[in-house]
């Protein structure tokens, strides 16, 4: 082969190697391209995005015209988030320098470990909750050092577990003859939050210190930290270790942070930091606070494995108290989530959502803010004028209920506090006498005196124990028929009415007519009625409410006469009383009480829940006795408390109540009114404490009466503001 053609054969291989190298690298790029183009993309997704939670902002809520009561302030959250540490960054340094920027610019961070943060180092797990006490335990379980000094003191100290000694049989052998290593973990696994305090950790040998030395170890905490700086660092690894039991890498370390500390973050360049958008909620009223509630972090009481289930994270807020809680399942939204890619330093350079957030629900309540405003305002210098006596231990709740429908158009309780204020205030709150956070209109139960006298003539009417016509004589003393001690009581009038018929008995107040019906109908009829009125049960409410307490014979005694008019060991709250005369004015329709007029999508797009206007129970009253009932009601109005209801803007009827408690103190006063006469709409309930008579009452009852009817310019429902009349 001469030289020409050696070149040409080498041409020729080489072209047919490079067309093959061609062909190599277009079978390559066919099948990332073509064949496994979503695997390739998806493994190439996976290594530069990663996923985040979009908390979705929680549901408003208003009043029955959508007035704001509870809204959203938008906010920043500082999040510490592991994930995001590269292989190079040193997790406690990054810790370290974070905390320390926080404590530099006065950012309080959250940190639950139950240390002191400043020396000398102590125990604070007697103030943890339940839920904290229990990661802390299950925390304290997986240091083998502290697990084996707690193993080994609860075998010398068993007495100090609330759990029952294993008894034979429970194990492959009896518990005595276990090895001193399973016997250690058998009776620490009986160890409970219960049993958990400060003391039985430093009797232990679990102290402070111990337990900081041991945490040090295992998280490889530099010896060079200061004490201090330990324990910063200590504090942000326990938090990111208790979230790691349900598998979240991050926490939110700060909450509600501003724009100079954002920039200060973003210029730092804080390894494992970044800053999230969350909202809090945001009080657009100081009134309402005992129906509004208030949300919180949860707790062991709130069930959190069942919460995950639903969608909570750990560090989520949750409803706590009043409308907050009650309505958790509308209010709380649905979170989303982005996907946020990055480059090889870390940068964001890409996001969106894969999950778009949904926000909570509109909750509308039945009450109107400004009539609910001027029914607190009301109760609170009612309670003002009383106390010039000296006398400063009253309370007071009042509740203003719709007649035909249950919804509930006010409810307020004596004295009250402010929600935008209340963690701040928390400690002079829970120390005040008073009770400020204590809901009376629910939750207080006040003997119901002569208010009762109404519902004892319907119910002794129906049994048939009396008549419209018949009359009954009162000579001023009450006894048992045939009884010779005179055993019984006094009409407040030593003299007596006289003949009374149904009417005249309500309008005078006869205690010795009602006695006497209480006396025929007896104890087991009467509480049979008091049901039928849901006295002595709940009224439905959706906030915490008590269920009251129906009068009950001591062995051997007939209470049915005291009970009757009011007396005896019966206890309703405001809101109880309000809801009996609306039935009563109703003719027998007993509607569930109820805050909720509905839930609605937050667009507005779909109405989810509305309340329950249906009767849940329907006593038939004759009109007659109805009509016989509620002219002794105004017969009172038109009589004695005429010089109060002389201002009065609509027709009413009402009933006065004394309720006699110990000898040693004032009586509590308490009122039931009704409007218009002739067509009632609204049913009211007031008690105060130690007002000494229900008749005390009755300016707070007109003027919740003239607030309520007198025309609003800006509401179509009740009421406008400063219309009130003198």
């Amino acid at each position: 082969m001469d030289r020409k053609e050696m070149q040409n054969t080498r041409l020729y291989l080489l072209a047919a190697f490079l067309v093959l190298v061609l062909l190599a690298y277009l079978f390559v790029l066919y099948d990332v391209q073509i064949i496994h183009h979503e695997d390739y993309t998806a493994r190439a997704i996976h290594s530069i995005v990663r996923e985040e939670k979009v908390e979705a902002s929680r549901g408003i809520i208003t009043d029955r015209n959508g007035k704001p009561l509870v809204s959203n302030r938008s906010t920043y959250d500082l999040t510490f988030d592991a994930a995001l540490l590269s292989p190079e960054d040193d997790s406690n340094e990054a810790i370290l320098r974070l905390v320390q920027l926080c404590q530099d610019e006065g950012v309080a961070w959250s940190d639950n470990l139950p240390i002191s943060r400043q020396a000398p180092f102590r125990y604070t797990v007697d103030q943890m909750d339940g839920q904290q006490k229990k990661y802390f335990l299950t925390y304290l379980k997986s240091l083998d050092a502290c697990a084996e000094a707690l193993g080994q003191y609860l075998i010398r100290n068993p007495e100090v577990l609330s759990a029952p000694e294993p008894e034979e049989g429970e194990n492959p052998a009896a518990a005595e003859e276990l090895s001193p290593e399973k016997r250690a973990s058998l009776l620490l696994s009986r160890l409970t939050t219960a049993d958990l305090t400060a003391d039985l950790l430093v009797d232990s040998g679990v102290t402070p210190a111990h337990l900081m030395n041991q945490m040090c170890r295992e998280l490889g905490v530099p010896e060079s930290y200061t004490q201090a700086q330990a324990r910063m660092v200590l504090g942000v690894q326990y938090e990111l270790s208790v979230r790691k039991l349900d598998n979240y890498n991050a926490y939110v370390l700060a909450q509600d942070i501003d724009t100079p500390f954002i920039s200060l973050l973003s210029d730092g360049h804080y390894a494992g930091a970044k800053v999230t958008l969350s909202s809090v909620r945001e009080y657009e009223t100081t009134y309402a606070a005992h129906i509004l509630g208030y949300v919180g972090k949860i707790t062991i009481e709130d069930d959190y494995p069942s919460l995950k289930k639903k969608g909570y994270d750990y560090d989520d807020l949750i409803g706590k108290e009043g409308a907050e809680l009650a309505f958790e399942d509308y209010l709380k939204g649905k979170d989303g989530t982005r996907m946020v890619s990055t480059n090889s330093e870390g940068k964001v350079t890409g996001e969106y959502y894969s999950i778009e957030p949904e926000p909570g629900s509109i909750v509308e309540l039945t009450i109107d803010l400004d009539f609910q405003a001027q029914v607190e305002d009301f109760l609170a210098q009612t309670v003002t004028r009383l106390d010039a006596d000296g006398d400063e231990r009253r309370g007071a709740g009042a509740a203003v209920v719709q007649v035909g429908t249950g919804e509930v158009l006010a409810l307020a309780s004596y004295p009250s506090y402010d929600l935008s204020t209340w963690r701040e205030d928390f400690p002079v709150l829970n120390a005040d006498p008073h009770n400020p956070m204590y809901n009376r209109a629910t939750y207080n139960g006040y003997p119901p005196g002569s208010t009762l006298k109404p519902f004892t003539a319907i119910a002794a009417l129906l049994g048939g124990y009396t008549t419209l016509t018949e009359k009954i004589r009162d000579t001023g003393h009450w006894s048992y028929p045939n009884d010779e001690s005179g055993i019984g009581f006094n009409c407040w009038k030593r003299s007596g009415h006289g003949n009374q018929n149904v009417t005249q008995a309500i309008t005078n107040s006869c205690n010795y007519y009602f006695g006497e019906l209480g006396y025929r109908m007896g104890m087991k009829t009467l509480r049979e009625y008091l049901v039928q009125f849901g006295l002595g049960e709940k009224t439905g409410i959706e906030i915490p409410e008590y269920a009251g307490k129906l009068p009950e014979n001591p062995r051997g005694e007939d209470q049915a006469p005291w009970a009757a008019w009011g007396q005896s060991t019966q206890l309703y709250t405001p809101l109880q009383l309000a809801n009996y005369v609306a039935t009563l004015l109703s003719g027998g329709k007993r509607y569930q009480a109820h805050l909720l007029k509905s839930a609605k999508a937050y667009d507005n797009s779909a109405v989810f829940a509305t309340g329950n206007t249906t009767p849940v129970h329907t006593l038939d009253i004759d009109d007659e006795y109805l009509q016989a009932v509620k002219k002794g009601m105004r017969g009172l109005v038109e009589g004695t408390l005429a010089p109060y209801f002389r201002s009065c803007i609509v027709s009413a009827g009402a009933k006065t109540g004394t309720s006699q408690i110990h000898s040693d103190k004032k009586n509590d006063g308490v009122f039931i009114c009704f409007a218009p006469y002739d067509d009632p709409e609204i049913a009211v309930a007031i008690a105060i404490e130690r007002a000494d008579a229900g008749a005390a009452l009755a300016s707070t009852a007109v003027n919740i009466l003239n607030a309520y009817f007198t025309p609003s310019e800006d509401s179509s429902t009740i009421t406008g503001e400063n219309q009130l009349l003198p």
